[in-house]
């Protein structure tokens, strides 16, 4: 049986590919076999598939460095990937690029308890951290969901946040710094152990770039001291409504959780389903609200916001009474994403923010594009910051169902810029929102954002197609215009 000419131009083109890598690095470390590299073409958003190229996994920063040194000489496209869990496509691989894992930097080389920090590896899990600090009193407060599998790496990636960011803030507040390697190769570090850097905010550039500007390799971020009292309370209400309305309250009265997060019917019985945390089945939304900090504080903070959850209509309030149960609480909310994974065959987890205010506006809007696209949804929100995560449910094997799934998403997300909000808090852009960049950027702001990556990455070799709906040639950009002046590129320390 003949090979079409197209498939033999790209198995020559991996294996000219293969030979060059193989000189640079040790062979094992190649993957090019299409049974291996199957494992690779995709992350969290399954729904879009790509074999890629050639993978390669590199154990050094100095192996990355020669990697993309190689790839930057014969203008070889680079797609970085971290545990692969994005929800939006950014580690999506390209059938013409090389995949390049992380999985293996995955050490914590230094535990710093005097300047409360800890130096990792990229491929060291969220949870890992934590783990790793505990039994000493700390612990690392950005937690998402899937904490337990996504790697520090891919959160700088994407500018994870959790449960309790709003009191504790997104990866770019814990973060001190990191060591990069950019498309050329050189290696940088930028910021340390102290909490901010003089000059540019590189690192802050960094932070939620989506693999465009360069592969870190080293992390380092603030541990915190486990607060003295943790105490959490299940509110219900019989409509979400009610329960968007109580948390803008709680905000207004001066009151910041650690953590605020709600659910709606459809999410709460599924979490009760799978993980039996005692959620109130009869409630149509339901708060979960954690208090920490000394027992005094947190006992009066308490009553005010159970006085303030009875005066928006509560049905129900429980309060934890013990660690296990505050845990408990939370391993509904936590499991929500499988849970939901039982009551359909496919589901889309949306990612959008809008101010507080707007959520009883949102959800009622929500609620008629659930109606106007056939598809159920299931609603998991970060409350307390506005960061939405619906859960559109369908069915990939029904025809047409994919489609609706995607314009139902795509509707959110336009809605949630029409009240004032953002397209993304922490999945980030990839290819799942690209093509709705302009929803939010005038052209010319697409235009300055992309002068950032021609700093960078003057090739465009790094993670291309991904964020920006229409890719334009660096020279066609001119210098990126900053308020000192110009800046062609970055003056970054040298390591």
């Amino acid at each position: 049986m003949s090979v079409p000419a197209a498939d033999q131009d790209i198995l020559a083109r991996r294996s000219e590919i293969a030979k060059g890598l193989k000189s640079i690095i040790p062979n094992h470390l190649v993957i090019d076999d299409d049974s291996s590299m199957r494992a690779f073409d995709a992350d969290g958003l399954s729904a879009y598939r790509q074999m890629p190229l050639l993978v390669v996994l590199p154990e050094t920063t100095e192996q990355v460095a020669a990697i993309l040194k190689w790839c930057q000489t014969e203008q070889v496209k680079v797609v970085p990937r971290g545990a692969g869990t994005s929800l939006s496509g950014g580690a999506t691989p390209l059938g013409d690029g090389i995949l390049l894992g992380l999985g293996k930097f995955n050490k914590i080389l230094e535990v710093d308890y005097d300047n409360r920090c800890v130096v990792a590896q990229p491929g060291v899990t969220n949870l890992g951290i934590t783990h790793e600090v505990q039994d000493d009193g700390f612990y690392y407060a950005p937690d998402p969901s899937s904490q337990i599998a996504c790697s520090i790496g891919g959160n700088v990636a994407e500018n994870s946040g959790g449960v309790h960011c709003l009191k504790y803030g997104l990866t770019t507040n814990n973060l001190l710094g990191i060591e990069m390697v950019t498309m050329d190769g050189e290696i940088l570090r930028i910021g340390g152990k102290h909490l901010d850097a003089g000059d540019l905010d590189v690192l802050g550039v960094m932070t939620g770039s989506e693999g465009l500007l360069g592969v870190v390799t080293e992390v380092t971020v603030r541990i915190l001291r486990k607060p003295a009292t943790q105490r959490a309370m299940l509110v219900g209400f019989d409509t979400v409504q009610e329960a968007g309305t109580a948390v803008s309250s709680v905000i207004a009265a001066g009151i910041i959780p650690a953590g605020m997060e709600m659910m709606d019917g459809p999410a709460i019985n599924a979490a009760e389903d799978f993980a039996a945390a005692g959620y109130p089945r009869d409630a149509d939304a339901l708060l979960i609200i954690e208090l920490d900090g000394p027992e005094v504080e947190v006992d009066a903070l308490l009553e005010r916001v159970e006085a303030i959850m009875k005066s928006e209509g509560a049905t129900s309030i429980r309060v934890s009474t013990s660690e296990e149960e505050r845990n408990q609480f939370w391993a509904g909310r936590k499991s929500a994403f499988p849970a939901v994974g039982r009551i359909s065959p496919d589901y889309l987890c949306m990612d959008g923010t809008i101010p507080r205010k707007a959520l009883p506006e949102m959800l009622t809007r929500m609620a008629g594009m659930s109606q106007k696209y056939g598809l159920r949804v299931a609603n998991v929100f970060h409350a307390g910051d506005g960061n939405l995560h619906p859960l559109i449910l369908f069915d990939a094997n029904a025809p047409g169902e994919w489609e609706r799934a995607e314009a139902f998403g795509a509707d959110i997300l336009r809605n949630c810029v029409a009240l004032g909000g953002v397209l993304t808090g922490e999945h980030g852009v990839g290819i799942e929102k690209r093509d709705l960049m302009g929803e939010m950027f005038s052209e010319d702001d697409l235009k300055q954002q992309q002068r950032v990556k021609c700093a960078f990455d003057p090739d465009h070799l790094l993670n291309p197609g991904k964020v920006f709906p229409v890719l334009h040639r660096c020279a066609e950009l001119g210098r990126l215009h900053v308020h000192k002046g110009q800046m062609p590129h970055p003056e970054l320390p040298r390591f």
